[in-house]
Protein backbone atom coordinates (compact mmCIF):
# COMPACT_ATOMS: atom_id res chain seq x y z
CA UNK A 1 0.00 0.00 0.00
CA UNK A 2 1.40 3.38 -0.97
CA UNK A 3 1.61 6.61 1.01
CA UNK A 4 -1.16 7.93 -1.20
CA UNK A 5 -3.39 5.00 -0.16
CA UNK A 6 -2.70 5.75 3.52
CA UNK A 7 -2.91 9.52 3.50
CA UNK A 8 -4.91 10.47 0.39
CA UNK A 9 -3.90 12.47 -2.64
CA UNK A 10 -1.57 14.76 -0.67
CA UNK A 11 0.41 11.93 0.91
CA UNK A 12 2.00 12.20 4.33
CA UNK A 13 1.37 15.39 6.34
CA UNK A 14 4.42 17.67 6.23
CA UNK A 15 4.61 17.85 10.04
CA UNK A 16 5.06 14.06 10.10
CA UNK A 17 7.57 13.95 7.23
CA UNK A 18 10.43 11.56 8.18
CA UNK A 19 12.90 13.55 6.08
CA UNK A 20 12.67 16.41 8.58
CA UNK A 21 14.39 14.21 11.16
CA UNK A 22 17.48 13.63 9.00
CA UNK A 23 20.73 15.44 9.86
CA UNK A 24 20.90 16.75 6.29
CA UNK A 25 18.17 19.32 7.00
CA UNK A 26 17.65 22.40 9.13
CA UNK A 27 14.80 22.65 11.63
CA UNK A 28 11.66 24.59 10.77
CA UNK A 29 8.94 26.18 12.87
CA UNK A 30 5.54 24.53 12.88
CA UNK A 31 4.08 27.63 11.20
CA UNK A 32 6.57 27.32 8.34
CA UNK A 33 5.79 23.63 7.90
CA UNK A 34 2.05 24.32 7.91
CA UNK A 35 2.51 26.94 5.21
CA UNK A 36 4.47 24.41 3.13
CA UNK A 37 1.60 21.96 3.66
CA UNK A 38 -0.87 24.59 2.39
CA UNK A 39 1.13 24.85 -0.85
CA UNK A 40 1.21 21.10 -1.47
CA UNK A 41 -1.29 19.86 -4.03
CA UNK A 42 -0.30 16.23 -4.57
CA UNK A 43 1.99 13.36 -3.59
CA UNK A 44 3.02 11.79 -6.89
CA UNK A 45 4.61 8.42 -7.73
CA UNK A 46 6.55 8.00 -11.01
CA UNK A 47 8.42 5.01 -12.49
CA UNK A 48 12.09 4.97 -13.53
CA UNK A 49 12.67 6.87 -16.76
CA UNK A 50 9.59 9.06 -16.39
CA UNK A 51 9.82 12.77 -17.16
CA UNK A 52 9.32 14.91 -14.06
CA UNK A 53 9.86 18.02 -16.20
CA UNK A 54 10.52 17.93 -19.93
CA UNK A 55 12.54 20.55 -21.82
CA UNK A 56 10.32 23.38 -23.00
CA UNK A 57 7.49 22.57 -20.58
CA UNK A 58 5.45 25.70 -19.84
CA UNK A 59 3.43 24.52 -16.83
CA UNK A 60 6.09 22.90 -14.65
CA UNK A 61 5.26 22.72 -10.97
CA UNK A 62 7.70 22.90 -8.05
CA UNK A 63 8.62 19.62 -6.35
CA UNK A 64 10.47 18.19 -3.41
CA UNK A 65 11.90 14.75 -4.08
CA UNK A 66 10.50 12.65 -1.23
CA UNK A 67 12.03 9.31 -2.22
CA UNK A 68 14.20 7.94 -5.02
CA UNK A 69 16.81 9.43 -7.36
CA UNK A 70 16.47 11.74 -10.37
CA UNK A 71 18.73 13.81 -12.59
CA UNK A 72 18.63 17.17 -14.34
CA UNK A 73 19.81 17.28 -17.95
CA UNK A 74 20.03 19.27 -21.16
CA UNK A 75 19.83 17.96 -24.71
CA UNK A 76 21.69 19.14 -27.79
CA UNK A 77 19.78 19.34 -31.09
CA UNK A 78 21.40 16.10 -32.28
CA UNK A 79 20.19 14.21 -29.20
CA UNK A 80 23.37 14.20 -27.15
CA UNK A 81 22.70 14.61 -23.43
CA UNK A 82 24.56 16.36 -20.64
CA UNK A 83 23.54 15.34 -17.13
CA UNK A 84 23.88 18.48 -15.00
CA UNK A 85 23.39 17.04 -11.52
CA UNK A 86 21.81 14.19 -9.60
CA UNK A 87 18.89 14.68 -7.22
CA UNK A 88 18.38 12.78 -3.95
CA UNK A 89 15.57 12.83 -1.36
CA UNK A 90 14.89 16.28 0.06
CA UNK A 91 16.20 18.12 -2.99
CA UNK A 92 14.08 20.90 -4.45
CA UNK A 93 13.16 20.07 -8.05
CA UNK A 94 12.19 22.45 -10.82
CA UNK A 95 12.66 25.89 -9.27
CA UNK A 96 14.01 27.40 -12.47
CA UNK A 97 11.33 25.74 -14.59
CA UNK A 98 8.52 26.92 -12.31
CA UNK A 99 9.75 30.53 -12.36
CA UNK A 100 10.46 30.76 -16.10
CA UNK A 101 7.91 30.74 -18.91
CA UNK A 102 9.36 27.46 -20.23
CA UNK A 103 11.75 24.91 -18.77
CA UNK A 104 15.30 25.24 -20.07
CA UNK A 105 16.22 21.69 -19.02
CA UNK A 106 14.63 18.32 -18.29
CA UNK A 107 14.41 16.28 -15.09
CA UNK A 108 14.07 12.50 -15.32
CA UNK A 109 13.38 9.88 -12.66
CA UNK A 110 16.45 7.67 -12.32
CA UNK A 111 14.62 5.22 -10.05
CA UNK A 112 11.02 4.97 -8.94
CA UNK A 113 10.37 8.30 -7.23
CA UNK A 114 7.88 9.97 -4.93
CA UNK A 115 7.37 13.72 -5.27
CA UNK A 116 5.73 16.34 -3.11
CA UNK A 117 4.06 18.61 -5.67
CA UNK A 118 3.63 22.34 -5.03
CA UNK A 119 1.62 24.68 -7.22
CA UNK A 120 3.79 27.11 -9.19
CA UNK A 121 1.03 29.70 -8.71
CA UNK A 122 1.61 29.60 -4.95
CA UNK A 123 5.36 30.22 -5.17
CA UNK A 124 4.74 33.97 -5.33
CA UNK A 125 2.56 33.73 -2.20
CA UNK A 126 5.54 32.27 -0.42
CA UNK A 127 7.76 35.21 -1.39
CA UNK A 128 5.10 37.68 -0.20
CA UNK A 129 3.87 35.99 2.97
CA UNK A 130 6.83 33.93 4.24
CA UNK A 131 10.12 35.78 3.63
CA UNK A 132 12.09 33.25 5.68
CA UNK A 133 10.97 30.45 3.37
CA UNK A 134 11.50 32.54 0.25
CA UNK A 135 15.11 33.07 1.31
CA UNK A 136 15.49 29.32 1.74
CA UNK A 137 14.02 28.72 -1.72
CA UNK A 138 16.62 31.11 -3.17
CA UNK A 139 19.34 29.38 -1.12
CA UNK A 140 18.32 25.98 -2.48
CA UNK A 141 18.37 27.33 -6.02
CA UNK A 142 21.90 28.58 -5.43
CA UNK A 143 22.90 25.23 -3.96
CA UNK A 144 21.70 23.40 -7.06
CA UNK A 145 23.75 25.73 -9.22
CA UNK A 146 26.78 25.13 -6.99
CA UNK A 147 26.46 21.36 -7.57
CA UNK A 148 26.51 22.05 -11.30
CA UNK A 149 29.56 24.32 -10.79
CA UNK A 150 31.32 21.48 -8.99
CA UNK A 151 30.56 19.11 -11.85
CA UNK A 152 31.82 21.66 -14.40
CA UNK A 153 35.02 22.03 -12.39
CA UNK A 154 35.49 18.27 -12.48
CA UNK A 155 34.94 18.12 -16.22
CA UNK A 156 37.32 21.03 -16.83
CA UNK A 157 40.14 20.31 -14.38
CA UNK A 158 40.10 16.67 -13.23
CA UNK A 159 41.24 13.59 -15.07
CA UNK A 160 38.81 10.72 -15.63
CA UNK A 161 39.69 8.89 -12.42
CA UNK A 162 39.37 12.03 -10.33
CA UNK A 163 36.00 12.86 -11.94
CA UNK A 164 34.48 9.49 -11.13
CA UNK A 165 35.96 9.40 -7.63
CA UNK A 166 34.66 12.91 -6.87
CA UNK A 167 31.15 12.01 -8.00
CA UNK A 168 31.08 8.71 -6.10
CA UNK A 169 32.35 10.32 -2.90
CA UNK A 170 29.95 13.27 -3.20
CA UNK A 171 26.94 10.98 -3.70
CA UNK A 172 28.07 8.79 -0.80
CA UNK A 173 28.30 11.78 1.53
CA UNK A 174 24.90 13.10 0.46
CA UNK A 175 23.32 9.65 0.87
CA UNK A 176 24.94 9.21 4.29
CA UNK A 177 23.40 12.47 5.56
CA UNK A 178 20.01 11.07 4.53
CA UNK A 179 20.49 7.82 6.43
CA UNK A 180 20.79 5.81 3.20
CA UNK A 181 24.21 4.32 3.99
CA UNK A 182 24.65 1.10 5.98
CA UNK A 183 28.03 -0.58 6.52
CA UNK A 184 29.61 1.92 4.10
CA UNK A 185 27.21 0.71 1.39
CA UNK A 186 24.38 2.49 -0.42
CA UNK A 187 22.11 1.97 -3.40
CA UNK A 188 23.88 3.18 -6.54
CA UNK A 189 21.46 3.20 -9.49
CA UNK A 190 23.67 5.02 -12.01
CA UNK A 191 24.58 3.24 -15.22
CA UNK A 192 28.00 3.77 -16.80
CA UNK A 193 26.29 5.65 -19.64
CA UNK A 194 24.78 8.06 -17.10
CA UNK A 195 28.18 8.49 -15.49
CA UNK A 196 29.65 9.25 -18.90
CA UNK A 197 26.86 11.75 -19.65
CA UNK A 198 27.49 13.52 -16.35
CA UNK A 199 31.28 13.62 -16.53
CA UNK A 200 32.00 14.39 -20.18
CA UNK A 201 33.63 11.02 -20.87
CA UNK A 202 33.12 8.40 -23.55
CA UNK A 203 31.42 5.19 -22.46
CA UNK A 204 34.59 3.20 -23.18
CA UNK A 205 36.77 5.56 -21.11
CA UNK A 206 34.22 5.53 -18.29
CA UNK A 207 34.13 1.72 -18.21
CA UNK A 208 37.94 1.38 -18.16
CA UNK A 209 38.36 4.05 -15.48
CA UNK A 210 35.56 2.58 -13.34
CA UNK A 211 37.27 -0.82 -13.44
CA UNK A 212 40.62 0.71 -12.57
CA UNK A 213 39.23 2.51 -9.51
CA UNK A 214 37.47 -0.65 -8.36
CA UNK A 215 40.67 -2.67 -8.66
CA UNK A 216 42.59 0.08 -6.80
CA UNK A 217 40.25 -0.43 -3.85
CA UNK A 218 38.21 2.78 -3.85
CA UNK A 219 34.91 0.89 -3.92
CA UNK A 220 33.19 -2.39 -4.68
CA UNK A 221 29.80 -2.98 -6.29
CA UNK A 222 27.26 -5.77 -5.93
CA UNK A 223 23.51 -6.09 -6.60
CA UNK A 224 23.06 -2.43 -7.44
CA UNK A 225 24.87 -1.19 -4.35
CA UNK A 226 28.23 0.51 -3.97
CA UNK A 227 30.46 0.06 -0.94
CA UNK A 228 33.00 2.81 -0.37
CA UNK A 229 36.12 0.99 0.80
CA UNK A 230 38.91 3.56 0.87
CA UNK A 231 37.83 7.19 0.33
CA UNK A 232 41.32 8.27 1.39
CA UNK A 233 42.95 6.38 -1.47
CA UNK A 234 44.64 9.65 -2.47
CA UNK A 235 45.05 12.94 -0.65
CA UNK A 236 42.64 14.65 -3.06
CA UNK A 237 39.99 12.02 -2.45
CA UNK A 238 40.49 12.39 1.30
CA UNK A 239 39.86 16.14 1.08
CA UNK A 240 36.57 15.52 -0.73
CA UNK A 241 35.50 12.88 1.77
CA UNK A 242 36.34 14.96 4.84
CA UNK A 243 34.65 18.17 3.67
CA UNK A 244 31.77 19.19 5.93
CA UNK A 245 28.26 19.21 4.51
CA UNK A 246 26.14 22.16 5.60
CA UNK A 247 22.59 21.30 6.73
CA UNK A 248 20.10 22.66 4.22
CA UNK A 249 16.46 23.72 4.21
CA UNK A 250 13.72 21.25 3.35
CA UNK A 251 10.66 22.57 1.56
Amino acid sequence: MTDTDHHGRNGMPCLACPLRLKPAFKDKTDDEVRFIQSMKVEHRHLPPGADIIHPGQEDAELYTLFAGWAFRYQLLPDGRRQILNFLLPGDLVGLQASLLSAAQHGIEALTEVELCVFSRKRVWDLFVRMPSLSYEIAWLGSREESLIDQNLTSVGQRNAGERIAALVISLYRRADALGLVADNSFRFPLSQQQLADALGLSLVHTSKTWSRLRKAGLFSTSDGRLTLLNPRLTSRMALLYERELEPRPLI
